[in-house]
């Protein structure tokens, strides 16, 4: 099953950073958070990626283009046959498609773009933003039994984010602001899509998480999967400092690998 990442956008909020490479390469513990995503994805099976990049898209395809290569030991022979010889594979087995989805693009039109490359079937899609120990398998699981077009998974968390407002069975029914004292879920990203979502964007200026997903709450097709576990966006300096922090000490809980 293919997982979209969305990693185009500038990153406004942490501009510390974000001016001086895309958000989803600001490295905590010396590698992309994006690559942390990954990693989580990879550890419970799902290796087939496609990247939606967008705001210095080239830093995101030269990091992996040069991935291999430095996770390799080498062997260069300059004296005779000036060849280089891979002596061992340190890499991951993954199969990364990395897209250009323009630069102003919103994220419903990044999801839009990559539709070729994922096909008519059931995907997942998350931020390039936000570490999690959430388990994708169960997540996909949840969503087949509720039979919906879109699960998204609901943080219980105290952030600047919209609002999920949610039945007691867990369908999404509307977005709203978020209240100083609201104790509601948030998306956190981590989705599970089905392939029909794509009808529901029109193009390049859709936000996918107003237009579409509010028309998916508004006929029932919306699944919240209420998860308590760890979740982090990074959306501040100060929430990158706390990721590397957790890093360094060898307590970061979306280390599932």
């Amino acid at each position: 099953m293919k997982v979209i990442i969305l990693a185009g956008g500038y990153g406004t909020r942490i501009s510390e950073e974000s001016h001086l490479r895309p958000k989803p390469m600001i490295e905590i513990g010396e590698k992309p958070i994006l690559w942390h995503i990954m990693k989580g994805y990879s550890a419970r099976g799902y290796n087939d990626f496609i990247i939606c990049c967008g705001y210095k898209q080239h830093m995101i395809k030269d990091w992996f283009a040069d991935y291999y290569l430095y996770n390799c030991d080498v062997s260069f022979d300059f004296s005779k046959e000036n060849s280089m010889k891979i002596l061992n594979n340190e890499s991951e087995p993954w199969k990364v498609t990395l897209v250009d989805t323009g630069l102003d693009t919103m994220t419903g039109g990044r999801i839009k773009r990559v539709q070729k490359y994922v096909g008519d079937e059931t995907f997942m899609l998350t931020y390039g933003d936000a570490v999690s120990d959430v388990d994708p398998n169960e997540l996909l699981a949840y969503h087949r039994e509720q039979g919906k077009l879109a699960t998204v998974t609901a943080i219980a968390v105290d952030q600047r984010f919209g609002v999920l407002d949610m039945t007691d069975d867990n369908r999404i029914t509307s977005f709203r602001e978020k209240q100083s004292s609201d104790k509601s879920r948030v998306s956190g990203g981590f989705m599970v899509l089905e392939p029909k979502v794509f009808d529901y964007i029109e193009g390049d200026r859709t936000v996918f998480e107003k237009g579409p997903m509010m028309e998916l709450a508004k006929e029932g097709n919306l699944m919240g999967y209420r998860y308590d576990g760890f979740w982090q966006c990074m959306d501040t300096k100060r929430e990158h400092d706390m990721l590397e922090s957790m890093w360094d000490s060898g307590n970061a809980p979306w280390k599932v690998w």
